[in-house]
């Protein structure tokens, strides 16, 4: 094991690494464990009772750790509020029927043209921040509600300005090119989606805005074909590719996705057996989102299908305006075990290792050495209770590349029973977290808020 700065211990380390994974332990736990953290990465995981001597350890207790959280489809970065559609469709209005009558995305399509550059950015750093604070480590942010060059081209730097502020999650950017049909388009469909593919894609390329390209291929948005030029575009340009398939019809978006060797296809309220198989031959993922099918009150994808089929399952939250109105990732799992019928198992490793390779971020998603030192320490005994639906934050400690992006309460003592060394919120609630040594508390704790105000936070 390597010389390290500092170890966290609880009584359950979910590690999520394939390496470790059983048939009967899928998730790689390791009871009374340890995460040792050097320079950011994780150096070292395994029992707690094998950490080198003079390693300052963080006891938690009887807690869970797990690799920080990876929401891999959102659509953060929004300005306006879609309050009114939303009462419509609990009433029983429809989505498309609103979205016809010019609501939906052509609303919040008004709102991101009326807003600048710079309160985009803002709005999006304070959600994410908050997304943060719930576990996520990682977050997936689309643009797509532009529509137009220069509005999609502002939605992408906004995103770019935040994910450099400190406190927020790693960010994954992607040019949602093809969402759809700005009012001005409308007398000319093909001449809108040649004018995406072969000018405003290049220029997203040109000053590096995306990592991934998508589209929504849908009955009442764009075609498989459209979708398929879009993304041999995407690929000659060297970006990623995912797409939006199959939310409330298959109109052949799974198949087409899987030949352009997509990452990951996300809703598939509606796919297709043929549509299964192509994405498990390519290995192109399943992204589901819960929280948008409960609100448009719809059938959950075929999960036993795709299970089946051994298609890796992602759990995403959504995070728009509209149909998922939510910035929680956890909320999410717990939609997806009891709606969708997935193991809690299974959830957690579509929100951690498989989400990650998803996003081709695959060094994070697990804990093991090497990777990023991205990690939570849940206020949980199992991690079952992640996938409970808490409805607050059940994360105490949200490490980012060894960084502290939560922190929020800390009781430090020595194992001598003095008095605590170091107390911080405690007006919030208190959590022991106990040290060999004083010498060894004050030098993980000083360590911590370093590295903390570094990056522009407080421990």
């Amino acid at each position: 094991m390597m010389n390290a700065t500092f170890a966290i211990s609880a009584s359950r380390v979910v590690t999520c690494d394939a390496a470790r994974a059983t048939e009967a332990d899928p998730l790689g736990t390791i009871d009374d464990g340890a995460v040792v953290i050097d320079s950011g990465l994780v150096s070292w995981v395994g029992p707690r009772a094998e950490i080198d001597e003079g390693v300052p350890v963080l006891e938690a207790g009887d807690v869970v750790i797990t690799p920080g959280l990876v929401d891999a489809h959102t659509h953060a970065a929004w300005a306006g509020s879609r309050h009114g559609e939303y009462a419509v469709r609990m009433a029983g209005g429809d989505y498309e029927a609103i979205a016809a009558a010019g609501g939906g995305i052509l609303s919040t399509q008004r709102a991101v043209a009326s807003a600048s550059e710079a309160s985009l950015a803002a709005a999006l750093t304070a959600r994410l921040r908050r997304m943060a604070q719930l576990g996520v480590v990682t977050c997936e942010v689309k643009s797509g509600y532009g529509l137009e060059a220069e509005h999609e081209l502002k939605q992408l730097r906004a995103i770019a300005a935040a994910a450099a502020m400190p406190g927020v999650p790693r960010v994954v950017p992607t040019f949602l090119a093809l969402h759809a049909l700005p009012a001005a388009a409308r007398s000319d469909r093909g001449a809108y989606v040649r004018r995406v593919a072969f000018e405003l894609l290049p220029a997203v390329a040109r000053e590096r805005l995306a990592a991934f390209v998508d589209a929504y291929v849908d009955a009442s948005a764009f075609t498989a074909e459209e979708g398929r030029l879009l993304g041999e575009q995407a690929r000659a340009l060297g970006l990623g590719l995912r797409f939006h398939v199959g939310q409330f019809a298959d109109v052949g978006g799974a198949e087409m996705a899987a030949d352009l060797g997509a990452r990951s296809c996300d809703h598939l309220e509606h796919v297709s057996p043929a549509g299964i198989a192509r994405m498990a031959a390519a290995g192109t993922h399943a992204a589901l989102l819960p929280l948008a099918s409960f609100t448009l009150r719809q059938d959950p994808p075929p999960v036993a299908a795709l299970r089946a089929a051994g298609v890796k399952m992602v759990v995403a939250s959504d995070a728009n305006p509209g149909t998922a109105p939510t910035e929680s990732l956890p909320l999410a799992l717990a939609f997806a075990v009891r709606s969708y019928g997935l193991t809690p198992d299974e959830a957690i490793l579509g929100a951690t290792r498989h989400a990650a390779s998803s996003l081709d971020v695959e060094a994070a998603g697990a804990l093991r050495p090497g990777a990023p030192a991205d990690l939570v320490v849940w206020d949980l005994p199992h991690e079952h209770g992640v996938v409970q639906p808490w409805g607050t934050s059940k994360a105490l400690i949200v490490l980012r590349d060894g960084v502290v992006t939560k922190f929020p309460w800390i009781v430090v003592s020595a194992d001598d029973g003095e008095p605590a060394l170091w107390e911080h919120n405690a007006k919030i609630g208190r959590v022991p977290l106990r040290f060999r040594t004083r010498e060894l508390a004050r030098a993980a704790i000083d360590r911590l808020n370093a590295e903390a105000k570094t990056k522009g936070g407080s421990a």
